[in-house]
Parts: structure tokens; sequence; C-alpha cells
């Protein structure tokens, strides 16, 4: 009998300062997902797995939430966060987005769902619930002067282009496709789009865009 064929694996998933149950739960989770690949890590494991893409951290305990993901950025800059819970309020989903996480999803979401989100914000996007970014656009269109720099910035054409999609909620992948370029000649770009405008992550970036007239509305 000749063995199985090898998974072939596309998003490898470290399941941070997990307790055994859930860690166990997760793996049921994404049994039938063959590009998924689930791993327990500690915080200090994490600086030294370079093939981790993607980290699920469980949002117990607010302050120490904070503190693991300033460690793992820390150690790993380039790591994507996904924020896990059950019923946390919105405070602390949109805390944990302006920390630098890129997504939050409620362990009692569907398995489609939570699949959908690890594949949103792998391609380069952010997940969280709709109210959370409708309550974050509100607070930034009142007060815009407190949360971004002051003066309008200027972008190139080809900046301008990934702005306008990235706004239109399309991943990095998408406006590659879109606009004919590398997924990580868009990486660079919204890198730079961020350094430029003063911010941290893709949420905070397409708000700014919108309430300074930065992209046509259509």
């Amino acid at each position: 009998m000749k063995p199985a064929p090898t998974k072939k694996i596309s998003i490898r998933i470290a399941v941070v300062e997990s307790d055994p149950l859930r860690f166990i739960g997760f793996r049921a989770l994404f049994d039938s997902q063959p590009e998924l690949e689930l791993i327990s890590a500690t915080v200090p494991e994490i600086g030294t797995r370079e093939n981790v893409d993607l980290i699920l951290l469980g949002s117990r305990g607010q302050q120490n939430l904070f503190d693991v993901m300033a460690s793992l950025k820390a150690a790993r800059p380039d790591l994507r966060i996904i924020v896990t819970g059950t019923g946390a309020d919105d405070e602390t989903i949109l805390k944990a987005l302006a920390a630098g996480a890129k997504g939050y999803v409620d362990e009692g979401t569907t398995a489609a769902e939570f699949v959908q989100a690890i594949q949103v914000v792998h391609q380069g996007s952010v997940w969280a619930p709709r109210r959370v970014l409708s309550m974050f656009i509100e607070r930034v269109t009142s007060s815009p002067g407190r949360i971004f720099p002051a003066g309008r910035v200027s972008f190139t054409d080809r900046e301008k282009e990934v702005l306008e999609l990235l706004v239109a909620g399309r991943s990095n992948k998408e406006i590659g496709a879109a606009l004919g370029i590398e997924e990580r000649t868009v990486k660079a770009h919204v890198a730079k789009l961020m350094r430029k405008v003063g911010v941290q992550n893709r949420i905070a970036l397409s708000v700014h865009a919108i309430t300074h007239s930065l992209v046509s509305n259509k």
C-alpha cells in the first residue's frame, strides 16, 4: 500500500499560549482544511519559528493580551496576529486592532467564517466585525486631528491606484492582479503609504484616505 501523499501546506498557524483543550478545538475546527497547518507555541518560540505565517492569540486578560502582542511584534514585526475570544467588547477589539492585530474572530463563529478570516488576513487584509469598523470610522471622522498627523501628504500615481483599491477592500493579491504588479510590490506600496500618513495598519490608512478625501467617491 502506497503512503498517503503529503498535504500541501500554504498557511502555517501558531496558537500561542493556549490550553490543551483549546488547541484541540482549533485542530478539530481546521481538520478539513488541508492548506492549514496548526502548531502550538509559546511567545519565546515564535521568534525562532520563521515558517509561521499567522498567529491565533486568545484575548483572555486584556493587559496580558497587549503585553503578549508587543512581545510578538518585537520578535517578528512581520507576523499577522488574529485575536480570538468569546464575547469580547468592542473597545477591546478596537484596541487590539490599534495595537497591531490584523483581525478579531469570536470563537463561537462558524468554521467556514473562521477559515475565511484566516485566508483574508493571510492575504494582507483586515478582518473585524463591521460594527467595530463603523465605530472606528465614526471616531476618526469626529476628531481626525487627534489620531492622524495634520496636513496633507502627496502620493505618486501608483500609490493613488493602490490606495483606491485598498479602500475598496481589496487584498494585496487582488490589488496586484488589478494593477499588473507583484504582490510584494503592493506590500511595499502599502507600507510606504502607512509611513507617509503616519498610521500602523490598513484600517487606519483606509479611514484616513476617506476622511481626508484622498480617494474619489465611486
